[in-house]
């Protein structure tokens, strides 16, 4: 049975917090000041303090200064009713894991308990009934456009944000790229949840403009009761971070990234494996400009692959060879190896959401770019044996038209090959449940 102590000198919210934390089947220690808090830390040694920061005898930042220097392993979260930058700052550098303004909410509260102890076993929810789909992964699309937003006449039916998928999948929301389909994923997250909180995570491809522009414009970050997660790769010259950061820099935009009210917490991933929740990730490194990488999310409904941004080697190695000092055949061989890792990586896919920016006439004069053709990612997925591909990273030159022409085409290579391969492009708003053979606007 886990331990917290919770440190209040306010008896009802001590009372109040003893009760949440009992109904979930943890032993409850109780202190109503700093130094009887310190003196049962010392003795029994919990896995979790919850600190308020003005009380008797000590206040929150010596409990934590104090408690960090002896027991490194437990997590320290400070809930207080001040809402001052300095504070949490303050708690922070003493050595607080996490700052929660009253009033808390349990979901709030469970949810950051999840981020610093995912090793608790937490009681187990009900077993959906049978015929419940909740549990069923979800993807919806926010942003299908490359390189920048094309609103329009001529973009109504695919849309015209750049890049943004929601996944939700085994009791996590999960969101792929942070383009201009953000920020209309956050005004109907905030409908749905209204004062509950939020516990997301951001998975960024790379840091080029149109996939993570949207991200100022994300209203869940605005909200203090929100957990946000923000994952990606270190970006070309400066770290995640940093990029992140500089986008909302003045004289670009009013509010800084560190102004952000909610929990956004960004880490930069090291290993190309990794877990969110009961989500299994893996990741893959693209052919294109800078850091970027692909996703590939295995879920109990099935698995998801979500490369935006990625190029063919064959005919940009063939373009190269004499430039970089190659034979034609090495060029030939390092393009099928790279290739067939590509395959290896999409192998029996569920969905597959790939780059497909240019038609062929179009990729002969844009080799080196960073985008795919049309016929090598059908030809790719079909190697794969994937069974559903989403045309995507429309071109912003493209209308509906010729995006409608290009899924026609790209059925008709298909239909060549004789084998089963759905094939349709990706549209804001289309929505596809993993799972079930259906796709609805």
């Amino acid at each position: 049975m886990p331990r917290v102590l919770i440190i209040e000198d306010d008896a009802e919210s001590r009372r109040a917090l003893a009760g949440l934390f009992a109904r979930e089947d943890w032993k409850v220690l109780q202190a109503i000041d700093g130094e009887a808090g310190l003196e049962l830390a010392l003795r029994d040694r919990p896995e979790l303090i919850l600190c308020d920061l003005l009380m008797p005898k000590s206040n929150g930042f010596q409990v934590c200064r104090t408690i960090r220097e002896q027991l490194q392993p437990t997590k320290i979260i400070v809930v207080s009713g001040r809402d001052y930058g300095v504070d949490k700052t303050s708690a922070l550098q003493a050595g607080a894991d996490e700052y929660l303004l009253k009033p808390i909410t349990w979901e709030l509260l469970s949810n950051t308990i999840d981020r610093l102890l995912p090793q608790i076993p937490r009681r187990p929810k009900p077993t959906p009934a049978a015929g419940d789909d909740s549990q069923l992964a979800r993807i919806r699309f926010w942003g299908v456009r490359g390189s920048i937003p094309v609103p329009g006449k001529g973009t109504v039916r695919y849309g015209g944000n750049t890049s943004c998928v929601e996944v939700r999948a085994n009791g996590e929301i999960i969101l792929l790229d942070a383009g201009s389909g953000i920020r209309l994923l956050g005004l109907a997250l905030d409908e749905e949840f209204g004062s509950r909180s939020m516990k997301l995570t951001l998975l960024i491809t790379h840091t080029h403009w149109d996939h993570i522009q949207g991200l100022p414009f994300f209203s869940p970050a605005y909200n203090q009761n929100n957990l946000i997660r923000v994952l990606g790769y270190e970006g070309a010259r400066a770290g995640l971070a940093t990029i992140l950061a500089s986008q909302m820099e003045t004289p670009f935009f009013p509010v800084s990234l560190r102004q952000l009210p909610s929990h956004l917490a960004i880490e930069e991933l090291k290993e190309m494996e990794f877990q969110i929740g009961k989500v299994q990730v893996r990741a893959k490194f693209a052919n294109h400009p800078g850091i970027c990488a692909g996703y590939r999310l295995f879920t109990n409904s099935g698995s998801i692959a979500y490369f935006p941004d990625n190029e063919p080697y064959e005919q940009l190695k063939l373009q190269l060879a004499s430039r970089d000092g190659i034979g034609e055949e090495e060029a030939r061989d390092f393009a099928a190896a790279e290739r067939a890792k590509m395959v290896e990586f999409l192998q029996d896919c569920d969905v597959a959401i790939l780059d497909t920016q240019y038609t062929d006439e179009e990729y002969a004069k844009h080799i080196g770019w960073g985008h795919s053709s049309l016929s090598s990612v059908v030809s790719l997925a079909l190697d794969a044996d994937v069974r559903q591909l989403l045309l995507f990273h429309h071109d912003p030159n493209h209308d509906d038209e010729m995006i409608t022409k290009m899924v026609e085409q790209a059925r008709g290579l298909v239909a060549k090959s004789g084998k089963a391969l759905e094939v349709e492009a990706a549209r804001e708003g289309a929505e596809i449940l993993l799972g079930v053979k259906a796709a609805a606007a």
